[in-house]
C-alpha cells in the first residue's frame, strides 16, 4: 500500500492500538490516515499545524493526541478524533526542534538543533527535565525504561546518555568524526547501534559509552533511520532509497527488502501489531509494507542462495572427484605401460 502525500514528509508514526498512521510534511501540514489490508489508506483529515515544516510526529496519551514539533520552536498537540488544536507551546525550545520520542503514556521527549533535550508531561503541560546533551542538532533518540535512561545521537558525532531520575547527562561518548543519525538498543540492552552519515554502523557496549567497541561498513550512503526487528536484526533506511535487513553480531547486511527508487528514506516505523512497516521518503510517498511478506521473500531468497551455494559445492565436489578419477586412470595407464614395457624386455 502507498499514498502520495503531495509534499516531502519528515516523520511518520502509527497509532498505538488502531489502524491509523500520521505524517508530518515540509509544508507544516499534519495528515492522518486510516489503513486497511485490502484498500488504499483513507485520509481522515489534514491540518496546517505549523507555519514552518513539521519535523516530528508522535501519538501520545494512549493515541488520543498527536504531538508535532517544528523549526519555529513550537510544539503542537492535536486531537486525533477531531483534528482540532488541544494546546500549543510557542517557545518550547530556544532553537528549532528536530526530534520527538515517546517515553511513557503521558511523557515524551523533544530534541533541538542546539543539542538540547527536554522531557514533557502532557497532563501538566510542563517541562520535567532539561539536558544540554550535545553541541549540534539532536538526530535521534531511544528510551530504556528499565533504567530510565534516554539516549541521543547528534550531528556532532556523539552519543549521550541522560538519566531521568538524577536529571543529568550521565555519560557522553568521544567524537566519532562522523555524524550519528540514528540509534537502536539491541542484544537485550547490551549493545547500542548507531547509524552514521558515511554509512558505517557503530556499536557501543552498555556501560562503556566513551568509545565504540565495534563498527562495520553498512550501505555506501548515510543511514538515516534504524528500526529494531528483534535482538539480533535491525531494519535500516538509507539515502540511496533502499531499506535493508541487517544482522548484528555477527555483523552483516543480510539483504535489501524494499526501496523508494533513488530517493532518501527519511523515517521508518512499525504498526501497533507489527504487521506493517511504514516508510517515508523524499519521493513524497508513504508506503506501508506487509512485514510478513517482506521477511518471507527474504527467507526464500536466502534459501535460494543457500541452495545455489550447495549446488556449486556439489559441482566442485564432482569436478574434484572427476579430476581425481582422471589422475587415477592416468596413473593406472602409466603403471600398466610400465609393466608391459618391462614384460616385453
Amino acid at each position: 500500500m502507498e499514498v502520495n502525500l503531495g509534499k516531502i514528509p519528515f516523520d511518520v508514526d502509527f497509532h498505538p492500538s488502531s489502524s491509523l498512521v500520521a505524517a508530518g510534511l515540509i509544508s507544516g501540514d499534519l495528515l492522518l490516515y486510516r489503513y486497511a489490508e485490502d484498500s488504499l489508506p483513507q485520509r481522515l483529515w489534514n491540518v496546517h499545524a505549523h507555519d514552518e515544516s513539521c519535523r516530528a510526529v508522535r501519538f501520545v496519551d494512549s493515541g488520543r493526541t498527536l504531538v508535532t514539533a517544528s523549526p519555529d520552536c513550537s510544539i503542537l498537540a492535536t486531537d486525533v478524533e477531531t483534528g482540532k488544536t488541544v494546546a500549543r507551546l510557542e517557545d518550547a525550545h530556544g532553537a528549532a526542534l528536530s526530534r520527538l520520542i515517546n517515553l511513557a503514556e503521558t511523557t515524551f521527549a523533544s530534541g533541538d538543533d542546539d543539542g538540547c533535550i527536554k522531557v514533557w508531561d502532557t497532563r501538566l503541560r510542563t517541562c520535567c527535565n532539561t539536558f544540554i546533551a550535545h553541541e549540534e542538532y539532536v538526530s535521534d533518540m531511544s528510551f530504556v525504561s528499565d533504567s530510565m535512561q534516554l539516549l541521543g545521537t547528534s550531528g556532532d558525532g556523539t552519543l549521550s546518555i541522560c538519566n531521568l531520575r538524577k536529571n543529568k547527562v550521565q555519560s557522553r561518548s568521544e567524537f566519532s568524526e562522523d555524524e550519528l543519525l540514528s540509534i537502536v538498543v539491541m542484544k537485550n540492552g547490551r549493545k547500542v547501534v548507531c547509524g552514521s552519515q558515511t554509512g558505517a554502523l557503530f556499536l557501543y557496549s552498555w556501560g562503556y559509552f566513551k568509545d565504540w567497541s565495534d563498527s562495520f561498513r553498512g550501505p555506501s550512503t548515510s543511514i538515516d533511520a534504524l528500526l529494531k526487528l528483534d535482538e539480533d536484526t535491525l531494519i535500516s533506511g538509507s539515502e540511496d532509497g533502499v531499506i535493508r535487513l541487517i544482522g548484528i553480531l555477527p555483523n552483516r547486511i543480510i539483504q535489501p527488502i524494499a526501496e523508494h527508487s533513488d530517493y532518501p528514506v527519511e523515517r521508518l516505523a512499525f504498526s501497533h501489531d507489527r504487521k506493517y512497516l511504514g516508510s517515508i521518503s523524499h519521493d513524497q510517498m508513504l508506503k506501508l509494507w506487509n512485514l510478513e511478506e517482506l521477511l518471507g521473500r527474504c527467507q526464500n531468497a536466502s534459501k535460494i542462495q543457500v541452495a545455489t551455494a550447495e549446488c556449486k559445492d556439489d559441482e566442485m565436489e564432482v569436478d574434484i572427484k572427476a579430476s581425481k578419477g582422471c589422475k587415477r586412470k592416468a596413473s593406472e595407464i602409466s603403471n600398466s605401460s610400465a609393466s608391459n614395457f618391462f614384460a616385453d624386455l
